[in-house]
């Protein structure tokens, strides 16, 4: 199965918050909710899930794990250590 970018699902999710939060404060404009309708698909798409609540969990779920798999894979050193090893050769 084909996973969406960490990035996309980033914007994806704003987006339909940021799109929530019109709708509350304004009256249910035809193209507000049709562009909320069009995130919610995409997101549901993109997560290969049916329901809104469900991609949602996907998409928060999958942020979190890049946002580990991104902590956990930088250098223990700091870059500064690194270039200072690699000029003095060690």
């Amino acid at each position: 199965m084909l996973l969406a970018h960490p990035a996309v699902l980033r914007e994806l999710v704003a987006r339909y918050e940021s799109l929530c939060t019109a709708s509350q404060e304004l009256a249910l404009a035809p193209d507000l909710k049709r562009r909320l309708d069009d995130v919610t698909y995409t997101l549901c798409v993109t997560t290969g899930t049916r329901h809104l609540d469900q991609a949602l969990a996907a998409a928060r779920a999958r942020l979190a794990a890049a946002s580990a798999a991104t902590t956990t894979s930088t250098p223990s050193c700091s870059p500064a250590v690194t270039a200072a090893a690699t000029v003095n050769g060690t």
